[in-house]
Order: structure tokens, then C-alpha cells, then sequence
């Protein structure tokens, strides 16, 4: 039989979109800047009041959840990038339909130095201050889909620990090792709160808006011997303010216990022997959250030299027919073959459940 979906968001009450109280908020404040270099201040009473004089947006605040994601303003170089950016585009958006969660799309450079990378920053903090009914963003990278549409964020973990950060990595990588990849900074969950406001001021001057953009690069690189690049990242950026105050992971969850997000090359292999019941960690046979293609650059095709571009492109359809399988088959169609998009067959209302998805 079908499986359905059953775990969405209009379960609760839908917040009253037309109410606006005539009390004022932190919203008619002149001084209010939503820029990366504007500081903002007591945002978690801010929040609060906001959320006082919105009743309707109170219910479920501690779960509500902003997916936001995007690309570059300029169409892509590969013939094909724009093509597997709108799936991946479609990938997220079903996601968060079956779960409730809204979803933004940014395709503009909000601060004309942070670029690359860098965007993502301004991004994310701009959509703290336009959902302060939400209580988490959740940064996706355009080149990380999600393969198991199921699998809904253990949100309740992370607010009984008290964490304002999440990322897929591993603590021993980072104060150990030293290894600038010891994180993925491509898929982060950030509390909306003040603490998060100001990590990512401080994240953010390890970026071009710092004028000591330049040494930041050289001072990754002297720490992170397997750092590749000469100029600071917001990756290597996020594992050096860890591994020079140890104290932040009383705040900074390093998730390691499903795929967060997981890597490409390890996981797209698997997809034929994936169940749905055998648990989320790593090598377990059900499917991954999310299958990241880093070092792919779908859309500018400068994928990385240790593969060749055709088994990152042929990979990301294999991952995208997998998830929209996920999808399709509550409306009775499935791809047969996770490499052929084109091609749909009908199932059977009592299709088994195993299957390639």
C-alpha cells in the first residue's frame, strides 16, 4: 500500500496572515537594517514581543522552521546547471510542502562583497529578521538534496541540549586533526536567536567585508595544513572560531549521529540497497537526509579535478529520481531507472514498499 505522509505542518492552526496589531514593533523602528554589517540588538525580546502581539504565530514557535537555499543572479556556464538547479530547487520545496515548512529561494547577492561562499550569511541573517515567527533556519546549499523525504529534523534534541547551531562534523577532525574538512558549513540549522546574531557577525568578519580579510586566509591556512586555498572561507572561518574556543560547542551541535548531510561519492552508490526501516546512521541501509554533491559546482561545471563532471551529473540525477521517487509514489508513478528522468510507470495501488527510493 502507499505510504502517506502523514507528519505535516497544517495540523496546527494556520497563523492569521492578515493580522497586523496597531501596536508598533521592532518592524517601525527607522534604525532597523536588515545588512550583514548592521549589529541588531536585543533580538530575543524583540521576538518575543512580536510573537506576543501575533497570537496565532505563537502556537508550535519553538518548531516552526525556515528552509531558506539559492544560487548565483547569472545563468549558469554548464549547459545543464540551470536544468539541475530547478530540481534541486523542486527537491527542497516538496520537502518542506510534506513537513509544513516554508521555503526561500534567494538568487541575489545581498552584499555585493560576500559572494560565493560568503552569500549565504547575509542571507541567513536577513531571514532571522523577516521570520521572527520562526525559530530555526535552515541553510540548504543548492547542490545538497534531500533522499529521504520521511525523515522530519529531531528539533526536540536540539532544543533540550540548548544548541543554536547544527552542523554535520566531528570533533576529534577539528582539535585533533586540524582539518578544514572536519565540518560541512554547505547545510547548517541556526536558532533565531540574539547568541546566533552575534556568531554570525563575528563568522562574518572572517569574510571580505573584514579588512582583515586577507589574514584570515593565512591564518586558516597555517592552522589547517589540508586547507587547499589561499582565501579565508566560511567554512574554514567556522572551524577556526571552534577550534580557538572550545567553549562554543556548549552551543554548536557537530551532528554526527545521521546523514546531516552526507557525501556524494560514499552515499549515491548505495541507493539500490536502501531501505526505509534501518535506521539513519552512517553505513545503515536506510536512506540518507541528504546527499551533498560538494566539489560538483553544478552550475558553473568547474566540478572538482578528482572526478569527471559526467559521474557528478549522472549522480545528481540518480539522487533526484531517488527522492522524487519518494514523492511520485504517493501518486501512483515511479522511475524505474534512476538515471532515465523521462520515463514514468504506473504502480499498483498494493506496490510493495521496497523499491528504488
Amino acid at each position: 500500500m502507499p505510504r502517506v505522509f502523514s507528519d505535516i505542518g497544517c495540523t496546527r492552526p494556520a497563523p492569521n496572515l492578515r493580522f497586523d496589531p496597531p501596536d508598533s514593533t521592532f518592524y517601525d523602528d527607522p534604525e532597523l537594517r536588515y545588512s550583514i554589517e548592521k549589529k541588531v540588538t536585543g533580538w530575543d525580546e524583540k521576538r518575543k514581543e512580536w510573537l506576543k502581539r501575533h497570537p496565532t504565530f505563537a502556537a508550535g514557535a519553538k518548531d516552526r522552521l525556515v528552509m531558506v537555499t539559492g544560487s548565483q543572479p547569472n545563468p549558469c556556464r554548464n549547459p545543464i546547471g540551470d536544468h539541475l538547479l530547478l530540481r534541486a530547487f523542486k527537491n527542497k520545496v516538496d520537502y518542506c510542502r510534506i513537513h509544513g515548512y516554508d521555503v526561500f529561494y534567494n538568487n541575489v547577492l545581498l552584499h555585493p562583497r560576500m559572494k560565493s561562499y560568503w552569500a549565504k550569511l547575509p542571507v541567513v541573517k536577513a531571514a532571522m529578521l523577516a521570520h521572527p515567527e520562526a525559530e530555526w533556519i535552515w541553510w540548504v546549499d543548492s547542490d545538497a538534496l534531500i533522499t529521504d523525504m520521511e525523515y522530519k529534523l529531531p528539533l526536540d534534541r536540539y532544543n533540550y541540549k540548548g544548541h543554536n547551531l547544527v552542523v554535520h562534523g566531528w570533533s576529534k577532525m577539528i582539535y585533533e586533526e586540524k582539518s578544514w574538512t572536519s565540518l560541512n558549513a554547505g547545510v547548517f540549522l541556526i536558532r533565531n536567536c540574539q547568541w546566533s546574531m552575534d556568531f554570525i557577525d563575528v563568522w562574518a568578519n572572517m569574510g571580505p567585508i573584514s579588512p582583515d580579510y586577507k589574514k584570515w586566509g593565512v591564518i586558516q591556512r597555517s592552522v589547517f595544513k589540508d586547507k587547499l586555498f589561499p582565501e579565508s572561507d566560511d567554512q574554514s572561518a567556522l572551524i577556526y572560531l571552534l577550534f580557538k574556543d572550545r567553549r562554543l560547542t556548549d552551543k554548536i551541535y557537530l551532528e554526527g549521529e545521521y546523514y546531516f548531510e552526507g557525501y556524494w561519492v560514499e552515499i549515491v552508490p548505495t541507493y539500490a540497497n536502501i531501505t526505509k526501516d534501518a535506521g539513519n546512521g552512517r553505513w545503515s541501509w536506510r536512506r540518507p537526509f541528504i546527499t551533498h554533491f560538494t566539489g560538483c559546482q553544478p552550475c558553473s561545471g568547474d566540478h572538482n579535478q578528482i572526478y569527471a563532471g559526467e559521474s557528478c551529473w549522472s549522480g545528481m540525477v540518480k539522487a533526484l529520481n531517488f527522492a522524487d521517487n519518494q514523492v511520485l509514489r504517493k501518486y501512483g508513478f515511479m522511475h524505474p531507472d534512476l538515471l532515465d528522468s523521462n520515463t514514468v510507470t504506473e504502480t499498483p495501488f498494493d506496490y510493495p514498499d521496497e523499491g528504488p527510493w
